[in-house]
C-alpha cells in the first residue's frame, strides 16, 4: 500500500463527520468506526479492525482515540494518523474550550449554579455506570474483584498519582500469577502500516524518555507551561480503561494542586459527557480554566497536545511488534490484573471527588440513583441527560 497517494483532505472530513456525530462514549465510537469504515467503506476487514481495537485496549490511553490513529496509519500513513486525530478531536476540542470560557466568566459563583450541581449529579450517576459495567466486565473472579477493591481503598486512604502507579503494578503481578487461565492469545492480522521496527523503537524510547523528564518535581523544568505539559502528558501515560478512568488522574493533576476548583472540574466533566468525540477533550477545558499561566485557548491547546502526545508514541510504536505481543500469554494475564485495578480507580474517583463533591442530601442521591437507572436500565443516552438536568435545572432557576 502506498500510503502517500492517498489524499488527506477526504480523510479529514470524514474522520470530522464522526467527530461531530459520535455520541457515547468509546464503545459507541467503536460502532460507528466499523459501520463507516470496515461495513461501508471497506477500508480494512473486520479481522484487522478487531485486532486494532484489541491493541487499542491493551495500551494506556483512549482506546477510541487510538484506533483512530491506528486507521489513519493504516490509511495514509504517519500523516494520515495525525489528519484523521484532528479531525475527530477539532469539534469536542472547541466544545471543551468555549465551555471553559463560559465557566471563567461565571467567576466566583460558578459553585452556587443550579445547572452546575445538576450536572455534578449527572456525572455521579454516569461514572457509577462506568464502575457497574466495568466490574462486570473485567473483574468476574474473585481474584479480580479483591484486586478492584484493593486498588480502590488503596487511593481512598493516600489519594496521590505515586498509589495511582503503585495499584496498577500490583494489578498486573497479581495478573501475571492469577490470571493466566483465563486468557487465550487470539489470531491476528497485520496491519499494513509502512512504519517499520526501528522507528517504531524510537518511539517507544522517546515516550519512555518524556515519561521520566514528567516525572521531575514541578517548576523544576525552567520551560513556560511545562508543568501543565507534564501533568497532562502523566494522565495520558498511566491511565489504562480510556474515558472516565482518567478523571482520578486529571483530578489528582489539577484540583489538588490548586490549579483548578473542585466545582469548576465536576461541572466541565458534567459537560463533556454531553459532547461528541473523546471525552479526553475534557483537558482542554482544565488547560483553559486553570489558574497558572498559559491558560485561556492556548492552555487548552498545550493540555491536549499532551495528552494525546503518549497515545501517539505508543500506538505508533507497539503496532509493528503487535503480533507477538498479541501471542504473549503473559502479556494477556498482566493486562487481565491491570484492568481490574483500573475499576478500583475509577470506583475510588467515584466516592472522592464525584460523589463527595456532588451529593449534599438524600434528594440528591434519589436523583443520582434515578440517573443510573435511566442510565444502566433504561438506555437513556449520557449527553441527553447531561442536557435535560443542566439545562431543566436553568430554566427552573430562571423562573
Amino acid at each position: 500500500m502506498n500510503h502517500q497517494r492517498r489524499p488527506l483532505w477526504p480523510l479529514f472530513l470524514i474522520f470530522l463527520r464522526l467527530g461531530l456525530t459520535s455520541f457515547g462514549g468509546p464503545v459507541a465510537h467503536l460502532g460507528y468506526f466499523h459501520s463507516e469504515l470496515v461495513t461501508r467503506r471497506r477500508w480494512l476487514t473486520a479481522s484487522a479492525y478487531a485486532d486494532l481495537v484489541a491493541l487499542c485496549q491493551f495500551l494506556p490511553g483512549p482506546a477510541s482515540s487510538q484506533v483512530v490513529m491506528g486507521l489513519g496509519l493504516a490509511r495514509a500513513g504517519v500523516p494520515g494518523a495525525l489528519v484523521a486525530s484532528l479531525g475527530f478531536t477539532l469539534p469536542s476540542l472547541a466544545l471543551m474550550i468555549g465551555a471553559g470560557y463560559g465557566v471563567l466568566a461565571l467567576g466566583a459563583d460558578l459553585g452556587d449554579a443550579a445547572w452546575v450541581h445538576a450536572l455534578k449529579l449527572v456525572a455521579t450517576a454516569v461514572v457509577a455506570q462506568a464502575v457497574w459495567a466495568m466490574a462486570g466486565r473485567l473483574c468476574p473472579d474473585r481474584v479480580r474483584g479483591t484486586v478492584a477493591l484493593g486498588a480502590a481503598a488503596l487511593l481512598v486512604i493516600w489519594p496521590v498519582p505515586m498509589a495511582q502507579l503503585l495499584a496498577i503494578a500490583a494489578g498486573a503481578l497479581v495478573g501475571l500469577r492469577y490470571c493466566r487461565q483465563d486468557t487465550a492469545p487470539g489470531a491476528a492480522e497485520v496491519l499494513p502500516l509502512g512504519l517499520g521496527r526501528p522507528a517504531a523503537a524510537g518511539l517507544l524510547l522517546a515516550f519512555a524518555l518524556l515519561l521520566v523528564l514528567v516525572q521531575l518535581p514541578a517548576g523544576l523544568v525552567p520551560l513556560p507551561g511545562w508543568d501543565l505539559f507534564a501533568a497532562m502528558y502523566r494522565a495520558g501515560a498511566l491511565v489504562f480503561g480510556g474515558g472516565h478512568v482518567v478523571l482520578p488522574l486529571l483530578e489528582a493533576e489539577t484540583v489538588r494542586t490548586g490549579w483548578v476548583g473542585a466545582d469548576a472540574f465536576l461541572a466541565g466533566y458534567g459537560a463533556a459527557q454531553a459532547l461528541p468525540g473523546p471525552l479526553f477533550a475534557f483537558a482542554a477545558f482544565l488547560g483553559t480554566v486553570q489558574g497558572p499561566v498559559p491558560h485561556g485557548w492556548l492552555g487548552g491547546l498545550l493540555a491536549i497536545a499532551a495528552i494525546f502526545l503518549p497515545s501517539f508514541l505508543l500506538v505508533f510504536g507497539v503496532l509493528p511488534f503487535w503480533l507477538s505481543l498479541r501471542r504473549s500469554a503473559a502479556a494477556q494475564a498482566a493486562l487481565a490484573g491491570v484492568n481490574a485495578a483500573v475499576v478500583g480507580l475509577l470506583l475510588a474517583a467515584l466516592y472522592d471527588p464525584v460523589f463527595t463533591g456532588a451529593v449534599r442530601d438524600g434528594r440528591d442521591m434519589a436523583a443520582v440513583l434515578a440517573a443510573f437507572a435511566l442510565l444502566q436500565w433504561w438506555r437513556v443516552p449520557a449527553w441527553a441527560l447531561v442536557l435535560t438536568a443542566g439545562g431543566g435545572a436553568a430554566l427552573l432557576a430562571a423562573l
